[in-house]
């Protein structure tokens, strides 16, 4: 499995299914975090991803790139539980077939966004 492969399965299984049943096949106990909202290590996702997963999120990948350790994950997460979505870029490093460390950034969408080029969000 590519680290890419392994990104999107950690994606289908985890984050749209909301299941973190097998969470320590994909991400290392040691698992490294830069979003400030999320501790560190395996166990804090769990307690980030069980709030998290309060607001019913899916996310649909728009594009998703490889570059040697590291993944790139552009999606859409919309929050079914209250209507909200953002625009969200995912960086992974990947280590040993196994998520090692994570950054984000996000956007936040909302109806009422003005674009002055008609282009929109994707």
């Amino acid at each position: 499995m590519t680290n890419k492969e392994l990104v999107l399965e950690f994606y289908d299984k985890v984050f749209n299914a909301h299941d973190l049943s097998d969470l320590g096949r994909y991400m290392r106990e040691d698992y490294r975090q830069h979003s400030p909202e999320v501790a560190d290590g395996r166990e804090g996702f769990r307690a980030f991803a069980e709030g998290f997963f309060r607001l019913d999120p899916h996310m649909t990948i728009m594009a998703a790139a490889e570059d040697g350790d590291r993944v790139f994950v552009f999606f859409r997460c919309d929050f079914r539980a209250n209507g909200g979505a953002a625009k969200v870029c995912d960086i992974y490093r990947v280590e040993d077939g196994m998520l090692a460390e994570h950054w984000d950034v996000i956007q936040p969408i909302s109806a009422d966004d003005a674009f002055n080029n008609g282009n929109g969000h994707f």
